[in-house]
């Protein structure tokens, strides 16, 4: 409704969507770019990550809704890929891709 109202479909196609999910997910990288792997975000600091994670969450579900993915459904199917690719029992406490173990 938000971007209907706005008439902004015209703009939301896959490459633009994907385009600014990019930039969205760059910006909230920006915001841990230099902290140390320990360090809590300030006050203000989490209140900018968290539009961050609005925005790319936004775009993400824009992206997915216009090319008619179930989100959770891909995810679901997304996690058992994994589990069969990193099975527990061979990876637990590694970081190694898994064509690396």
């Amino acid at each position: 409704a938000f971007v209907r109202e706005r008439d902004w479909d015209q703009f939301h196609r896959p490459k633009n969507l994907t385009m600014a999910l990019v930039v969205e997910a760059a910006e909230l990288m920006e915001h841990f770019q230099w902290l140390s792997l320990d360090q809590p975000l300030e006050e203000e600091t989490f209140r900018e990550v968290r539009e961050e994670v609005a925005d790319v969450f936004i775009y993400l579900v824009r992206l997915a809704d216009e090319l008619g993915i179930d989100l959770l459904e891909a995810a679901a199917d997304k996690i058992e890929v994994n589990a069969r690719k990193y099975p527990a029992d061979r990876v637990r406490g590694s970081a190694k891709k898994y064509d690396r173990y």
